[in-house]
């Protein structure tokens, strides 16, 4: 067919032009002289994307399922106790990963349409005088179900109940997409990758580590080379890396940083929360639920919408695909078939969102669902023009005129 695919996933998300050309380049030596001029500062301007003065952030060949292991690998050892809830596919994996390096996983089984229990952590972390539990673990966005946890709750917990445990966060679909506060909220460590919020390809775990992380380095005894911190910090603080870097992949998020820097992080967030309410609004046109029962709980970077009992939501996305090239997000394990996800971050506009709640709203009235035309695009279309600035409409006329 001709045309593009309109890819509507929460990762790999849009990459822009300019990324595109950025990464576009004849490749290069990882140890020439002039490595460092371009690294250090990006290291730096990587802490500003996590909101951290205190820690530091290190890029590994990887995806952020790497980022999750590197940040157990290098802090905790064999028998620990870590906390955690399962309430999505991807809490499900880390908590998979932490008992195949033999964690003692103390785990509750959550809604998987709310986000993280923030009372449960509470009582578990005041019953436990003698300080076992050695970390706690939270997906601050659920990708699975488009729920969004409130990590500084779980700071508190922590600060409440005097406890030493590290805490990780699991950011992937947060981090340079809806508000993230690395030093503020207390994070210890927070993985992220590269195929969302930094519009990248994916092939990095971008992870950023606090102090008390690293000084957990020195008791750490899990095995680890790949991931090592220790490593990282030895070469990063001379511009380099212990390995070979995916040196154009680094070539284009230094072009991201820079394009969220230029919008400003406020403003990324800002623009995500629009896009993301015209999906929502166009979820209430349609009759239908998000995932999330809560308002308080709706994720600013993917929607994840419920389909009416008696249809399977992988029936849907096939259509979507083969008859309007539209990709939209599968539902996972404990949601497969109950739920489709339209990402809204990364590199987006009015325009594109409304092409795939155009696309699903086709689709889904080409399966049989009681969903009527319009029901959903006239409400998002309301929604956007409603909201868009005067600058902006002032600047078209302008140009038109």
């Amino acid at each position: 067919m001709p045309g593009r695919i309109t890819l509507a996933t929460p990762g790999p998300t849009n990459m822009p032009e300019r990324i595109r050309r950025a990464i576009d380049i004849p490749l290069e030596d990882h140890r020439a002289p002039d490595i460092p001029a371009f690294m250090l500062p990006l290291f730096e301007d990587l802490k500003k994307i996590f909101k951290t003065k205190a820690g530091r952030v290190f890029i590994f060949p990887a995806s952020g399922t790497g980022g999750w292991e590197a940040a157990i690998s290098n802090t905790l050892s064999p028998g620990d106790k870590v906390l955690a809830a399962r309430h999505g596919q991807f809490s499900h994996l880390w908590i998979a990963l932490c008992r195949r390096h033999k964690l003692d996983v103390a785990m509750i089984e959550s809604d998987w349409r709310e986000g993280s229990p923030v009372d449960w952590y509470a009582e578990q972390l005041a019953a436990d005088k003698e300080h076992r539990i050695k970390a706690v673990l939270v997906c601050h966005n659920e990708t699975s179900t488009g729920v969004t946890s409130d990590v500084a709750a779980i700071r508190r917990a922590l600060v409440q109940a005097n406890h030493p445990a590290l805490l990780f966060v699991d950011g992937v679909s947060s981090v340079a997409s809806i508000d993230f506060r690395m030093d503020e909220w207390g994070v210890d460590v927070a993985v992220s990758g590269s195929q969302k919020g930094f519009m990248l390809p994916a092939g990095m775990a971008i992870v950023g580590v606090g102090p008390r992380a690293i000084e957990a380095t020195k008791k750490s005894e899990c095995p680890r080379a790949f991931f090592d911190f220790g490593d990282m910090i030895k070469t990063n603080d001379q511009g380099y890396f212990p390995y070979t870097p995916p040196k154009t992949l680094i070539r284009g998020l230094r072009e991201s940083v820079d394009m969220l820097l230029e919008e400003g992080l406020e403003n990324v967030f800002a623009r995500h929360h629009r896009l993301g309410e015209g999906v929502r609004c166009a979820v209430r046109g349609w009759g239908l639920e998000l995932c999330p029962k809560d308002p308080k709980w709706y994720s600013d970077s993917v929607s994840a919408i419920m389909v009416p009992k008696g249809f399977d939501s992988g029936d849907l996305i096939k259509l979507a695909y083969s008859r309007y090239q539209l990709s939209l997000g599968l539902g996972l394990t404990g949601v497969a078939g109950k739920l489709f996800r339209i990402a809204h971050m990364g590199d987006l506009n009015e325009l594109m969102v409304l092409s795939a709640i155009s696309g699903a709203e086709m689709a889904m009235r080409d399966l049989g669902m009681d969903v009527a035309a319009g029901s959903g695009i006239a409400p998002a279309e309301e929604y956007l023009r409603a909201t868009a600035k005067p600058a902006d409409i002032g600047g078209a006329i302008a140009v038109g005129q």
